[in-house]
């Protein structure tokens, strides 16, 4: 029975890459900076069907997904995780405690966001956020009008393109600076009028991931997988990972969220080097606009 591949999962703050076998549950293979990795997709890429409260649902028709779609759902599936979907505000009586977090990707690039408390920091990882910090703790529909009002009242966006975010990886300011930002911003927040009543303040401490990360030493990001095709092969050094990213020692970043629906199998001899499709990454522009999240 084959494991199909899910992505990158930041298992006790650390990457891994994450596996699915129907009938077999769910394991992890954990990464490590600095080791060499190589794989091939074999076969075609299949719905992984819906993840919700800790256990997958599989896709009851097998579907195939495209190879550039950034997800591996189906259809079907995907409208059947959006109807649980807490982001697309489908599950308003969500009893969990929630938190809003400001998220910093690099000099002017901070967002705000939503999630639940008992995720702790897995998500502030899984977006890549290399600097961050609490707002405060309450009820989801409160954390959500919390967010708006930040988004309108600061100007900043709930979204930030993974474009944006790798391109900068390489070049960012040491921490103090990137601190300083964030400890800013949740001033500014703090200041402000209007936050819900059942919403509570959280102080400012400002936490960075660029150690967990591997931004020290990052080279510059200069190509990015665009697809797995049938066979085709990728193979490099792992050097550093953030968010859904895997950096290469050579510049090649995979995002994992390609990898998910497929089934990787080690590389026959022969195989050198990487031969799915890439793009070149331009340089980020000085003052980029806003985005919303997407593979490219």
């Amino acid at each position: 029975m084959s494991w199909w591949c899910t992505g990158i999962r930041w298992k006790d703050g650390q990457p891994a890459i994450g596996w699915y076998g129907q009938g077999r549950g769910e394991r992890a293979s954990p990464l490590a900076y600095g080791q060499r990795l190589a794989f091939v997709a074999r076969g075609e890429r299949r719905c992984l069907g819906v993840w919700r409260a800790g256990k997958r649902t599989p896709c009851p028709t097998g579907a195939t997904v495209p190879g550039r779609a950034g997800r591996a759902q189906c259809p079907e599936c995907a409208r059947l995780d959006r109807s649980f979907s807490v982001a697309a505000d489908t599950n308003a009586a969500d009893p969990r405690t929630y938190r809003v977090y400001l998220a910093w990707f690099g000099p002017g690039m901070v967002k705000v966001g939503i999630t639940a408390e008992e995720r702790g920091r897995a998500r502030l990882l899984e977006q890549g956020a290399v600097a961050w910090a609490w707002l405060g703790r309450g009820p989801l529909m409160a954390a959500r009008r919390t967010e708006e009002l930040l988004r309108a009242a600061l100007g900043v966006p709930d979204r930030i393109a993974y474009a944006r975010k790798r391109a900068v990886r390489a070049h960012l300011p040491a921490a103090p600076e990137r601190a300083r930002e964030v400890a800013e911003l949740h001033a500014r927040a703090a200041a402000l009028t209007g936050w819900p009543d059942s919403l509570e303040r959280v102080g400012c401490e400002v936490a960075d991931h660029a150690d967990v990360f591997g931004l020290e030493g990052l080279p510059d990001p200069a190509r990015v997988i665009t697809e797995m095709v049938p066979d085709g092969a990728v193979v490099g050094r792992l050097v550093g990972a953030a968010g859904p990213d895997l950096h290469f020692a050579d510049g090649l970043v995979v995002d994992t969220r390609l990898l998910a629906g497929w089934e990787l199998a080690a590389p026959v001899d022969g195989v050198a080097g990487t031969s799915v499709p890439v793009a070149e990454i331009p340089s980020a522009p000085e003052h980029p606009p806003v985005e919303q999240d997407g593979l490219f």
